[in-house]
C-alpha cells in the first residue's frame, strides 16, 4: 500500500511540474511581446536607450530557455513519460527554443539602432512600414500563444496566412530602400532598417 501510494505521490508532481513548465513557456510568449513593443517604440522614435535596455533584458529570455529546458530534460530522464506527455515534452522543448530564438531577433533589431545615430537620415515611410510590420508580427505571437493553450489546430494554421502578410510586407520594405537609397547615407540607413525588416520576419516565421 505505501508503494501504491509513493508512485501516485511522484506521479502528481510529475503533472505538477510538466504543468509548471508549460506555464514558463507560455510566459515566454509574454517576454517576448514585451521585447517586441520596446523593440518597435526604440524604432519608431529612434530610442538608442530603449534599444539598450531589450538588449540587455534578453538575459531574462535566455535564463527563461535554460530553466525550461533543463527542467524538461530531466522530466524525460527521470520520469519515462508515457506517450501524450512525451508529445508535448517534445513540442514545448520546440516551442521554447523558437521563443528564445524570437528575443534574439528583438535583440538584432535593437543593436541596430544606434549603429544609425542619434539624427539618422531615416524616411517617414519605412519607419511606419517596419512598425506595422512589427504589429502584425506581434499578432502573430500572442495567436500562437492562445493556439497552443488551447490547443487549436485552426488557429495555429491560420499563423501560416498571417505570415504570409508579414512577408509581403517584408518586400514592400526592400522596394521601397531602393527607392529612397538615393544617397549614400540614406542608403546605408534604408540597408539597415531592411536588416530590421529580415529579423522580425524571422519572428514571424518563429511563431
Amino acid at each position: 500500500m505505501a508503494q501504491i501510494k509513493d508512485s501516485h505521490r511522484i506521479r502528481v508532481e510529475y503533472q505538477d511540474e510538466l504543468a509548471r513548465l508549460e506555464e514558463q513557456t507560455m510566459e515566454g510568449f509574454d517576454m517576448v511581446v514585451l521585447a517586441l513593443d520596446r523593440t518597435l517604440e526604440a524604432v519608431a522614435n529612434q530610442d538608442i536607450e530603449l534599444a539598450q535596455i531589450v538588449m540587455e533584458n534578453d538575459d531574462q529570455l535566455d535564463g527563461r530557455y535554460l530553466e525550461v529546458h533543463q527542467g524538461l530534460i530531466t522530466l524525460l530522464a527521470t520520469q519515462s513519460p508515457v506517450a501524450t506527455d512525451l508529445r508535448l515534452i517534445a513540442a514545448l522543448l520546440h516551442v521554447i527554443k523558437n521563443i528564445e530564438r524570437m528575443g534574439d531577433q528583438c535583440t538584432n533589431i535593437a543593436k541596430l539602432i544606434p549603429l544609425t545615430g542619434h539624427d539618422p537620415p531615416s524616411d517617414d515611410r519605412m519607419i511606419q512600414r517596419i512598425v506595422a510590420m512589427g504589429k502584425q508580427v506581434r499578432i502573430q505571437v500572442v495567436q500562437a500563444r492562445r493556439a497552443f493553450i488551447d490547443r487549436d489546430v485552426p488557429m495555429a494554421r491560420n499563423l501560416v496566412v498571417l505570415d504570409d502578410e508579414v512577408d509581403q510586407q517584408n518586400r514592400e520594405c526592400f522596394a521601397l530602400a531602393i527607392e529612397i537609397g538615393d544617397e549614400p547615407d540614406r542608403r546605408e540607413w534604408a540597408m539597415t532598417m531592411l536588416l530590421a525588416a529580415r529579423a522580425l520576419e524571422r519572428i514571424g516565421d518563429n511563431s
